[in-house]
């Protein structure tokens, strides 16, 4: 009885799984805010498209265009299925879009969906059909998976210092009216998902995307979440953006139960950073103090130990040098690592470890190896602690894979835990009881129920 009275219990949301976790009195337990749903959705977006933030509303806009060029094509960018921007059902954002472009005058036959893919593969119909709102097909949009490895669908569209000739999907550039939709969600490279990203590096040849992602870039200290201010990643993409050309975003912020939050129509950067305020102003968690243990968990977003990383760089600000972090993962694709590329470069890593693993890919005869940025992104974690004090919980990961993963695989230290919610919570118990020998005190201990959805933001303490 008196130990149930030293734990407190929280809840580890995977989307697909809840995980309710004991653990000690004495944690922090740092959660994000909360932004209240919001009300007819289908309204506020009506609404959204009416009263958009810097540009006029799409009706008239659209009317504008048509008057210019009565035969005026439009490119509608959607997002693929690795994002969950609700395109269907009562928050779904494409149908009553796609209404106001047809009352405004367009013809189904005049307005195209191109899925920004990035380097992604493309959708297959299937997929499709369960992203999409039914109408969509039944006024035969034609939707089109943008291929960043295809010259003859790629356009330039200018030059930038970083990243040299841009070339954009052909389809949306000569389209007469442009418009981007997307979800605005914190993002561990470029600040915040969401408006340019839908053309930079959704719409971008592949040769363009390895640059914006190449090792110098992602060294900046500002190329990290909820941080759009001098981060490169944001800048090169807003650049190219520009270039490419965009009439009105449709955004989106939603909560961790994926309902509405707000909607935000406009200008490509006034209604972004109007979304970004929004995301900030909930998904930030502010902390005074640094800790000797951190525990969370890698999320829905957390299909596969190259997903992960998401969840693990949240530690980084939070811990003390050489702290101690526990992630619990559960991984729910085919391959619980990731592609051929993440697993050379992950062994590499592994093997020279973070200082000449970033020297390694910054130096100018390194030749760019796809996805090498997942495993760039690790070493920030590895600069602030040793790989070795990152235990990872998992049960999907094979047991031998983690001779190459930099990290410690939790069942090494708790051999016949029986499954998950065991495994995280002796490892817990396991790590305070060896902390607290070495420090001679107990452990200050952070929990994040949020996962990699909720953002610490260091915050002096004014006392």
């Amino acid at each position: 009885m008196e130990q149930e009275k030293k734990q407190k219990t929280v809840t580890f949301d995977f989307g697909h799984t809840q995980l309710p976790l004991s653990v000690p009195h004495y944690a922090d337990i740092l959660r994000m805010g909360k932004a209240a749903p919001l009300s007819d959705p289908q309204q506020k977006i009506r609404n959204a498209l009416d009263c958009p933030f810097g540009t006029l509303p799409l009706k008239r806009l659209i009317q504008e265009k048509l008057l210019a060029n009565p035969r005026a094509k439009a490119s509608v960018v959607i997002s693929d299925n690795t994002r969950p921007v609700p395109y269907r059902g009562e928050s779904g954002i494409l149908a009553p879009l796609v209404r106001v472009m047809m009352d405004a005058g367009l013809s189904p036959q005049n307005i195209r969906l191109v899925v920004a893919t990035g380097t992604h593969r493309p959708m297959r119909e299937s997929e499709l059909r369960d992203m999409l709102d039914p109408q969509i097909f039944s006024l035969g949009l034609q939707i089109i998976n943008h291929d960043g490895r295809k010259r003859k669908d790629l356009v330039p569209v200018g030059r930038t210092e970083i990243g040299g000739e841009i070339l954009i999907n052909r389809i949306y550039v000569e389209s007469d009216i442009k418009i981007l939709t997307g979800l605005v969600e914190s993002h561990f490279m470029a600040g915040a998902s969401g408006g340019r990203k839908s053309i930079c590096p959704g719409l971008l040849a592949e040769a363009s995307t390895h640059i914006l992602h190449s090792g110098p870039i992602l060294e900046s200290p500002d190329s990290r979440d909820l941080v759009l201010s001098g981060n490169p990643v944001h800048e090169e993409s807003l650049r190219v953006a520009r270039m490419a050309g965009c009439d009105m975003i449709l955004n989106v912020t939603l909560d961790s139960n994926f309902m509405l939050t707000g909607v935000f129509a406009g200008e490509l950067e006034e209604a972004h950073n109007k979304a970004f305020e929004k995301l900030t102003s909930y998904v930030a968690i502010p902390f005074s103090k640094k800790y000797d243990l951190a525990v969370s968990h890698a999320g829905y977003v957390g299909v596969n130990h190259y997903q992960a990383a998401k969840g693990a760089l949240i530690f980084e600000p939070l811990i003390k040098k050489e702290g101690t972090c526990v992630l619990a993962a559960i991984h729910t694709e085919k391959d619980p690592l990731g592609g051929p590329n993440y697993i050379k470069m992950m062994s590499l890593l592994r093997e020279m470890g973070a200082e000449k693993f970033n020297k390694l890919i910054q130096d100018p005869d390194w030749e760019f190896v796809p996805e090498q940025w997942e495993a760039q992104m690790w070493t920030r974690l590895f600069k602030k602690t040793s790989p070795e004090k990152l235990i990872y919980c998992s049960l999907e990961i094979p047991r031998e894979s983690f001779s190459w993963i930099p990290g410690t695989d939790a069942r090494s230290l708790l051999p016949r835990a029986n499954d998950l919610r065991e495994l995280v919570e002796n490892t817990v118990a396991l790590t305070c009881s060896m902390l607290r020998e070495r420090l001679g005190r107990e452990p200050r201990m952070s929990v994040l129920p949020d996962g990699p959805y909720g953002i610490p933001v260091f915050k002096e303490d004014p006392a």
